[in-house]
């Protein structure tokens, strides 16, 4: 499978069902917070790299069950794959300047 990131109506539209997804404990989209690393997607499979803001995080197993949930009603979108990864390390510099505000955060 070679996938590739791209701009198309699929990747846009599974980009707008990741911003409903929530961080439970900050309150905030995982897009909005940084936390989307890459959709990829090869045909009707898609995949998303995505982070935690903490590697001990214990919701880790709810935003993914949350990613693979938004995703199943997106149009175009026939099997997903959630990777998780800590490199490169998250951190408040790529969250939205509105998320940056909302939490407080001055960087």
């Amino acid at each position: 499978m070679s996938f590739s990131e791209n701009t198309d109506l699929v990747v846009t539209a599974v980009r707008a069902a990741l911003s409903t997804v929530e961080d439970p404990e900050l309150g905030l989209d995982i897009v909005s917070l940084g936390l989307v690393y890459a959709v990829e997607r090869d045909g009707d499979h898609v995949r998303v790299v995505h982070t935690l803001t903490s590697m001990g995080c214990p919701l880790g197993p709810v935003i993914e069950r949350d990613i693979a949930d938004a995703l199943a009603g997106v149009e175009g979108v026939g099997s997903v794959e959630v990777e998780l990864v800590f490199d490169p390390p998250w951190s408040p510099e790529k969250m939205s300047d509105d998320a940056r505000f909302l939490l407080g955060v001055y960087v």
